[in-house]
């Protein structure tokens, strides 16, 4: 048997201490793994809840974002199920990173007022109905991508997203609100985030 010697403390076997410490190993990643699928359980459990309750309910929302809401979907020509969905994402953002909400909220009012946001804003809400592979979601991405380059403070990630130890949880929560029924909205975003990530820009 292979063992380390040493005339203190006599012979100790290697495949033992070995044995015992990827026992170890494997517990401790075990545990870590129980505690990340718990915390994501708990994170998709309080989306799927916020999704329930966005439905019909405005007063999880501050009066002025829901006039603030009112007029852009308006302006914008949203039908009801779009107006409740931007409501639903407007509420998970709330909810997942409260502190970031109101600097959210300033962050697109400054850039509604720019004609070429809104531009890109009501593309990227015709691209809902595309098929993902339709070449103008590249287009799109590419020029959304572009935009938020020259203007980085416009970029709408709520502030404190990245301070905090979940954010890649948190944030793939946002990012995927709306997607399972609009996968050309999933490709839209794949590709933005590639483009910044180019840049030497992560979101989360």
């Amino acid at each position: 048997m292979t063992s380390l010697t040493s005339p203190w403390t006599g012979m100790v076997p290697i495949e033992a201490a070995a044995a015992s410490f990827e026992a170890h190993v494997r517990a401790a990643l075990v545990d870590v793994e129980r505690r990340l699928n718990d915390r994501i359980d708990d994170l998709i459990a309080r989306r799927d809840m916020l999704h329930r309750l966005a439905t019909g309910d405005r007063a999880l929302l501050p009066d002025r974002v829901l006039a603030k809401l009112d007029r852009v979907a308006a302006d914008l020509g949203f039908t009801p199920d779009d107006v409740t969905m931007a409501r639903e994402g407007l509420v998970l953002i709330r909810a997942l990173v409260p502190e970031g909400f109101d600097d959210y909220v300033a962050k697109v009012e400054r850039a509604l007022d720019d004609p070429r946001y809104v531009s890109l804003i009501k593309r990227m809400w015709r691209a809902a109905e595309w098929e993902p592979d339709d070449p103008r979601v590249d287009e799109l991405a590419t020029a959304m991508a572009g935009y938020y380059l020259a203007h980085p403070a416009l970029l709408p990630v709520p502030a404190g997203l990245q301070a905090r130890t979940d954010a890649a949880i948190r944030y793939s929560l946002l990012r995927d609100h709306g997607q399972e029924q609009k996968p050309a909205w999933a490709r839209l975003d794949e590709l933005v985030e590639a483009h910044l990530r180019t840049a030497g820009i992560d979101i989360a």
